[in-house]
């Protein structure tokens, strides 16, 4: 497939002089670096023979901020970028400031082999199919839909009954602060189960997922259907399996050129959900991770997690710090557990080298709010989240609660505090000066992490506090030197 068709030079030049934009940013994967210099030559070509005066400057980005399927509006903000062009996969999370347009890509599949695969399972099946797809595999689509037509019209039998739904790609254009429609003409919908109420619109749910939206009929529900994934087994379609878990679904392996129904793996991810948020319940000090600066409505989202669980009764900090790996977050053993606020391409983190658990925010929703339950209903959008189930912080019943994890009644931090204002007089100061005492002697195990409820507590516990200074001794040490010359062979080294 020629790189011009790829990597859609036309639609992107034509695009950019429409808009008049005079600084580009292009942003590339890491996998698809190889070819930057071959498209930003092409996109120099073809805007040198429809524009006559120069002055469109194209600027590459590599490593993003955060994910890479977010547009990464921090790295355009220090080159004054117009817009972004966003190459690869993505998420088509809205942006905050700039105009973004993609380019998904058109990954090689053999739609005659897929379409045939497909009927063939589809023989023993009664369910109507949704097909969802990865992004990269859009262009295929409308060829894969006139196989099947094709291929059921010369069938007999159940194969030829089988009715298929496919989803849309939502519009490629991003225009800050929202996107409200997409290449068919649907509205945009927010979360699962939206209802048209439009005059004289037939009720229909809208829904979406990873740049993709559909409607169903009245009366219809998502377990109604058969769910077809076509593309890879990546976190687009982790989220689809995580997302409609009460679905039976089946995935066509493009590169396999086969069809696979055993998820076992991906469905035992939701035991391990369960656990996070009985093990988040029992956090006295939680820590928010910034994952995402540029999608929109990011910076409500934290301001209702804070309220959340400062309602709670828990401490709560904010940090900021690209993307979190295992070394990063162990600069903060204070934090019982972390609630990432990203895309939903990138919100689910294996936490298993992790010192502390990476829960989102529909996980810390569960966890903080006393008498909530899940009932296996997942939601990754924290964007759908806000719109869908908005932040109530309840007020806490008098009663300890149970933990799971620890096997025995605990207490939060709100009704200790309580309790403790309650106490006046010579008993308030009595309790103020033993808890003194306790921070002050730093060998004492009276303090443990389990009831510290700041991270200046925490820190007062530590058994280590920096290097150990010697006072009797104020005379500087003599310096030394040490070796020199390659690792594999230093100087001193040299005869041995």
């Amino acid at each position: 497939m020629d790189l011009m068709d790829i990597y859609e030079i036309d639609r992107t030049v034509d695009f950019i002089l429409r808009r008049n934009f005079t600084r580009v940013a292009l942003q590339f994967p890491d996998e698809l670096l190889k070819d930057c210099t071959k498209v930003v030559r092409g996109l120099r070509e073809k805007i040198g023979k429809l524009k006559e005066q120069a002055g469109v400057g194209l600027f590459v980005m590599a490593d993003s901020t955060y994910g890479s399927c977010c547009v990464d509006e921090v790295g355009a903000s220090h080159i004054n970028a117009d817009c972004v062009i966003h190459y690869g996969h993505t998420c088509l999370s809205p942006t905050s400031t700039l105009p973004a347009f993609f380019v998904f890509g058109k990954a090689m599949i053999d739609v005659s082999s897929c379409a045939s695969s497909i009927l063939n399972y589809a023989s023993n099946n009664s369910k109507p199919f949704l097909v969802l797809f990865g992004l990269e595999y859009a262009h295929a689509i409308p060829n894969i839909r006139e196989e099947l037509v094709a291929e059921a019209s010369t069938l007999s039998g159940s194969k030829a009954k089988t009715v298929f739904h496919f989803a849309e790609v939502m519009c490629p254009l991003i225009n800050p602060p929202d996107c409200h429609k997409d290449s068919g003409g649907l509205l945009r919908s927010v979360g699962d189960g939206k209802v048209s109420d439009e005059p004289g619109v037939a009720a229909r749910s809208r829904h979406s997922i990873g740049g993709l939206s559909w409607e169903l009929p009245s009366g219809q529900k998502m377990e109604d259907y058969l769910l077809l994934w076509i593309g890879s087994d990546n976190s687009a379609f982790a989220n689809v399996v995580l997302t409609f878990n009460g679905c039976e679904i089946v995935r066509y392996d493009a590169n396999g050129n086969c069809l696979g129904t055993d998820f076992s793996q991906q469905r035992r991810i939701l035991k391990r959900r369960y656990y996070l948020v009985e093990k988040a319940k029992d956090a006295n000090i939680v820590g928010i991770l910034v994952g995402t600066l540029g999608v929109a409505g990011y910076l409500n989202m934290i301001h209702q997690m804070k309220e959340l669980i400062a309602g709670a009764g828990k401490k709560v900090y904010t940090l900021v710090m690209g993307r979190p790996n295992p070394a990063k977050l162990a600069n903060f053993p204070e934090c019982d557990v972390f609630i990432y606020v990203s895309c939903a391409q990138t919100a689910l983190l294996d936490s298993k080298e992790f010192y502390a658990p990476v829960i989102t925010p529909f996980e810390a929703m569960l966890a903080f709010n006393r008498g909530s339950e899940w009932t296996g209903a997942y939601v990754m959008e924290f964007r759908d989240l806000i719109n869908s189930s908005p932040v109530e912080v309840k007020s806490y019943s008098e009663e300890a609660r149970f933990s799971l994890v620890q096997g025995r009644y605990v207490e939060d931090f709100d009704l200790q505090e309580k309790k403790v204002e309650e106490n006046e007089g010579v008993l308030a100061l009595a309790n103020a000066t033993e808890k003194a005492l306790q921070l002050q002697d730093r060998s004492s195990n009276s303090l443990t992490k389990g009831t510290v409820q700041s991270g200046a507590d925490y820190f007062a516990t530590r058994s280590y506090h920096g290097l150990d200074m010697h006072g009797d001794n104020s005379m500087p040490e003599p310096y030394l030197i040490g070796r020199t010359g390659k690792a594999s062979r230093y100087q001193h080294e040299e005869g041995k």
